[in-house]
């Protein structure tokens, strides 16, 4: 009886840490949609392609022949600096 109640415990416990964990949605752009995105508005040669955190996107790309450090954001805007 004892091993049936600590066998039923470790599957609640193990159910409630399954249920805390966050799925990535479905419309979140991944890896190669960013780079893609980044290639559509003019940027070549994107490299240490990053997503933090927050759902953003950071990398390195060239645009006009500069290197800047591009964020684009799960809406769709793209930040360079």
């Amino acid at each position: 009886m004892i091993r049936f109640v600590l066998a039923a415990l470790l599957m609640a416990i193990a159910g409630s840490a399954a249920a805390q964990t966050k799925p990535n949605p479905a419309n979140a752009p991944g890896a190669a949609d960013t780079k893609v995105r980044l290639q559509t508005l003019g940027y070549t040669d994107v490299h240490d392609l990053r997503r933090g955190a927050d759902g953003q996107w950071t990398a390195k790309a060239t645009r006009g022949n500069v290197e800047k450090s591009v964020t684009a954001s799960p809406n769709g805007s793209v930040i360079a600096r």
